[in-house]
């Protein structure tokens, strides 16, 4: 194809979007090079977006905090979306599109000039116009979403080449494998995707919102629950606070706004508290047998100390299962009037249950050896070794064999390491689809060319 004849050097950028970080790097390399949040910022009265790590953590008087993503893991808001995702790529990859030269101060006409109206930037000005592009999408991501994606990378990015992957596989791919079953634990969404050489069966998908921000919630309701309520206080609120003994009232001065930013802006700030306890404090329970038959045997385990920003401090016990344990049983879910129960066929042994039964009867126990996990909220302490021995239990007979990279990078970034494989392999150039072959058949083309 043209746009690989004699440029070796060039490489393909491969973008993965998700609900809480999207990363973008290039093909070929072992991570991601730009890893940005995908919430943004919004300053109230004014189109101002915010983006980038630094940005959206900066409380501004009326600073909004927003997602262009649904907790689905599809495109909400195409508006923002694209904006976001340039960001990630020219911040870090390859450069901003200059300013159009009739806005950019250096060319105001002098006394008697007239306005010249230019048409459109050429090709060479697109901020990617060198690099083919590799997008990763859900298994569950529909036909416009993805016309609207190649008709950006072409149109708008001026990208010489595009394709998109499904996670699912791309996921496989980083761990070596045609055919898995791939459990991806991310953000806002738990999946199940069955894939066999190289392809996803669609019927098999399963999603659930059992995935890392159902921990959070769940961590809020430990703390709203507990006796007395443990304080959720973000950093950027506290100006200091003194060393107080465990479980005593903190002894902090805090910062006072004229003008605080807005509800979503804490909400966010207090989101990354509840990441640091989930990091650090949550397990998933060991076992033998579910974590609400052995409440008291947990309670005399050790407690593990975790210290609040505003110097709040305590030993966490029987707490540090809790927070987990709905993902593998429902009924172990706290609840409240804004976190309803969840369901039975919620939990990550009824998907894969219900993946394995919809697929061919030949191709399960093909599966069931090997099982990828990925996605970051997978790295709570315990995951693989429970989700191995549920398994074991629903299925005594088929030899069971769950990979996860021990690496944490690897798991994060499961489905973007996929794709910078794939994007890197010499055998994938005849996949990709040209520029040209987009000019003559439109953006329904992805549907024919990328399965």
């Amino acid at each position: 194809m043209n746009f690989v004849e004699g440029s070796d050097e060039i490489s393909a950028l491969v973008l993965d979007p998700g609900c809480s970080t999207t990363r973008a790097g290039f093909a070929g390399e072992d991570v991601p090079k730009s890893v940005v949040p995908s919430y943004y910022g919004r300053l109230d009265s004014l189109d101002h977006r915010l983006f980038g790590e630094n940005a959206i953590h900066n409380p501004l008087p009326g600073l909004e905090i927003r997602n262009p993503m649904s907790s689905d893991g599809l495109v909400e808001d195409w508006d923002v979306a694209p904006k976001l995702w340039e960001y990630a790529i020219t911040s870090r990859l390859t450069w901003t599109a200059p300013t159009h030269p009739s806005k950019n101060g250096l060319n105001n006409p002098a006394e008697g000039d007239q306005d010249v109206e230019m048409e459109s930037l050429d090709d060479a000005e697109k901020p990617m116009s060198q690099n083919p592009l590799l997008m990763t999408e859900p298994g569950w991501n529909t036909t416009k979403s993805r016309e609207k994606a190649v008709e950006i990378a072409m149109e708008d990015w001026g990208c010489p080449a595009f394709y998109v992957g499904k996670s699912g596989v791309l996921a496989a791919f980083a761990a070596g494998k045609a055919t898995a079953l791939v459990v991806d634990v991310g953000a806002s969404i738990m999946s199940v995707t069955p894939v066999t050489d190289g392809l996803v069966l669609k019927k098999g998908i399963q999603k659930s919102p059992l995935a890392g921000n159902f921990i959070s919630s769940q961590i809020r309701l430990i703390f709203a629950q507990s006796t007395p309520p443990v304080p959720l206080v973000p950093h950027y609120m506290v100006k200091s606070k003194a060393p107080v003994d465990a479980g005593a009232p903190s002894q902090a001065t805090f910062v006072k706004f004229d003008k605080p930013p807005a509800a979503s802006f804490r909400r966010l700030e207090e989101e990354r508290v509840l990441t640091e306890f989930k990091e650090s404090i949550v397990r998933i329970w060991p076992g033998p047998g579910k974590f609400a038959q052995n409440e008291e045997a947990a309670r005399a385990a050790p407690g593990q100390p975790f210290e609040m920003p505003d110097g709040w401090n305590n030993l966490f016990g029987a707490e540090r299962y809790k927070a987990a344990e709905g993902l593998f049983d429902h009924k172990a879910a706290l609840i409240d009037a804004d976190n309803p129960a969840p369901k039975a066929e919620q939990t990550i042994s009824a998907m894969i249950n219900a993946s394995l039964a919809s697929v061919d009867v030949e191709l399960r126990p093909h599966l069931l050896a090997n099982i990828v996990v990925t996605g970051g909220s997978s790295l709570i302490y315990g995951f693989n070794d429970r989700l191995h021995r549920e398994l074991e239990h629903m299925f005594p007979n088929p030899r069971i064999r769950v990979t996860a990279p021990s690496s944490s990078a690897d798991r994060k970034f499961g489905a973007w390491i996929g794709g910078s494989v794939l994007g890197s392999l010499g055998t994938f150039q005849q996949m990709w689809i040209s520029k040209k072959e987009y000019d003559e058949h439109g953006p329904n083309i992805v549907e024919k060319r990328c399965k």
